[in-house]
């Protein structure tokens, strides 16, 4: 098990190549700008199943399986509006732990070879939680081969940085508006492409359909979350070191 390093000036930093140019570090973006989503969205479902159970990694202000307002925030499908202005409530999870985890508290790790700093500090407030769902939700799948159909690059829409969120949120909007009976999305994790990612839309989700599958686990204080976050820490070239 991985365990957190004191800071080092050494890390994050890469080992000169001795390639001149060539040791610099590039930017290994392969983004591209957002299209406009078109009139017509050819999509394609996705059932996430009944008895699924989903990981979240969230602030304890939430509940686990208690719904984001969708008043405010930069994500890549939040904060989104219906066709009336309304605000979309929604919840963002993952197959696994890992792909919550990155999805989330390690969501902005950079690329950079070696061991990069993280302040444990950064974990404060932030928990680990699972739910159930209890009946069969329709998605629309943003995997790869889907958004051939769909008329989007995955490098447009799922690839993309912070900049373009604004652009990749009009996608998430018109599939809400243009599909009455889709109730999430669904896409292959940008950070962990091991699993699948969801977001839900709050109000297309029935009331308990997502049911608490035992106590969150605060990502500190809970020493079993706690050394299952550093694991990945290790395997990502993380440094979990004091500090804020």
């Amino acid at each position: 098990m991985a365990k957190p390093r004191t800071p080092s000036s050494a890390a994050g930093t890469a080992a000169p190549s001795g390639d001149g140019d060539a040791s610099k570090i590039r930017s290994n973006s392969t983004s591209s700008p957002t299209p406009a989503p078109p009139a017509t969205l050819h999509i394609t479902p996705w059932t996430l199943t009944s008895k699924q159970v989903l990981h979240r990694v969230h602030s304890d202000q939430y509940q686990a399986g208690e719904f984001n307002p969708g008043k405010k925030g930069n994500a890549r499908f939040s904060p989104i509006r219906d066709n009336k202005g309304n605000a979309i409530p929604t919840i963002y999870a993952a197959i696994t732990f890992d792909a919550a985890a990155m999805e989330s508290v390690f969501h902005d790790v950079s690329h950079a070879p070696g061991y990069k700093n993280y302040a444990k500090d950064k974990l404060e407030g932030q928990v680990h939680s699972q739910v159930q769902v209890q009946r069969d939700l329709k998605l629309a799948d943003l995997s790869s081969v889907a958004l051939r159909k769909l008329g989007v690059q995955r490098k447009q829409l799922i690839d993309t940085e912070k900049n373009e969120y604004p652009n990749t949120r009009l996608w998430a909007e018109a599939i809400h508006a243009k599909h009455e009976d889709i109730q999430g999305l669904s896409w292959i994790s940008r950070q962990d492409d091991t699993a699948r990612a969801v977001v839900l839309f709050g109000d297309r989700v029935p009331q308990g359909t997502l049911q608490q599958v035992g106590s969150p686990r605060n990502l500190l204080r809970d020493e079993q979350a706690y050394a299952e976050l550093l694991d990945l820490a290790d395997r990502i070239g993380v440094d979990v070191t004091p500090g804020k």
